[in-house]
């Protein structure tokens, strides 16, 4: 049986605590990281109710999207409302995760699951996460010695590029030299002027990784004053992770897209509204899961035909509608936040087997309860 630390980790790696924004509080809120956990239990809140269902359901652990301390109090007290949720699930013996931000922009997550539950293809990110900084390190050796310096920079943390490492490119040259007085060459002599066969070897290094590199570089390298070159290079913007997601849909009207829309969503008192002409033809669609208004000013000349997200207010609504660009479909928070369970309650599976059952809360948190 897994550990409340082994679950977390996994859930980490998946949503890394540091990519959620600088204002959030994410992470393992409650819990002895050595308990045994043979029960998770996913909820998009985490209100008293859900925390009293995941009690009675006998969960290990409760991980929810929305954090329980998003907003500082001075009170944890069972009389006050964040502290029953606390309490109640501490009482029961369940711990409490919360992964916000660091899981809206993360492959399989929130913005990623709303758009594979309304059918887009071709994924990408509406505005993709920048990449940790990257440097090339480039180094000319004899190549007798070229394994010998790759093996250097690969171990020192160069050339690992997504799932894979040990990534470096080498091609064949010709470097020509001579030592003057003072030099102790490596090869050749003090005055003469030398022509050895060497290769070019180059790798990607994370700019933290860049002195490490070097170093190692020069330790393996043969030569007295080795030649290398450190080259910063530009971020391409094409991260798999990301703000929101684009995608394409078969051909349908804004009509028939609001109703895919409404079927593959939990139903709320909110619903679904649209803004635009219902005979529109849609192709391409952009999502982002909960609020999503300050992602209108780059949506507005693009060339998608719909934006669907939630929390659109009126004022921001209609100055967008006015550049006669994307239509707009605006859905309930909560609605459009627990696409993301049924998600990550896979991959969990997927993970752990059997070792932990698991569930996903269907408890309606959305705070509009009816319309009149």
């Amino acid at each position: 049986m897994p550990s409340l630390a082994d679950v977390v980790a996994l859930l980490h790696a998946w949503y890394p605590p540091r990519t959620a924004d600088s204002w959030d509080a994410v992470g393992l809120v409650a819990g002895d990281p050595s308990a045994e956990v043979a029960r998770v239990m996913f909820a998009v809140d985490p209100t008293v109710e859900v925390a009293r269902e995941a009690v009675e359901w006998g969960a290990d652990l409760l991980v929810v999207h929305h954090p329980l301390f998003l907003t500082p109090v001075s009170s944890v007290a069972a009389d006050t409302p964040k502290g029953r949720t606390l309490h109640t699930l501490t009482a029961g013996g369940c711990a409490l995760l919360a992964a916000h931000t660091n899981a809206d922009q993360a492959v399989s997550g929130v913005s990623e699951s709303l758009a594979l539950a309304l059918g887009l293809t071709d994924l990408a990110p509406i505005r993709p996460a920048p990449a940790g900084p990257l440097d090339k390190v480039v180094v000319f050796v004899p190549v007798d010695s070229a394994e010998a310096v790759r093996t250097a920079m690969t171990d020192a943390g160069a050339g690992r590029l997504g799932d894979y490492d040990s990534c470096t490119w080498t091609s064949a040259g010709e470097g020509r030299f001579r030592p003057l007085e003072g030099a102790s060459p490596a090869i050749g002599a003090v005055g003469d002027l030398e022509v050895v066969e060497e290769a070019r070897v180059e790798a990607v290094v994370p700019r933290g990784r860049r002195t490490a590199v070097v170093r190692a570089l020069l330790a393996a390298h043969p030569y007295e004053e080795p030649a290398f070159d450190v080259v910063p290079l530009a971020d391409p913007g094409l991260a798999a992770t990301g703000t929101g997601r684009i995608g394409t849909v078969a051909e349908m009207t804004l009509e028939q897209l609001a109703a895919r829309v409404a079927d593959a969503l939990p139903a709320t008192a909110h619903g679904v509204r649209v803004a635009g002409d219902p005979q529109r033809p849609v192709r391409k669609v952009a999502v982002c899961g909960g609020a999503g208004d300050f992602l209108l000013d780059e949506l507005a000349h693009s060339d998608v035909d719909v934006y669907v997200t939630s929390d659109l207010r009126h004022h921001r609504a209609a100055e967008f509608l006015e550049h006669d660009g994307p239509a707009l479909v605006d859905v309930a928070h909560w609605a459009a936040e627990w696409t993301w369970l049924p998600a990550v309650e896979a991959r969990l599976r997927r993970e752990m087997g059997d070792r932990v059952d698991t569930r996903v809360s269907t408890r309606c948190t959305d705070p509009w309860t009816f319309r009149h």
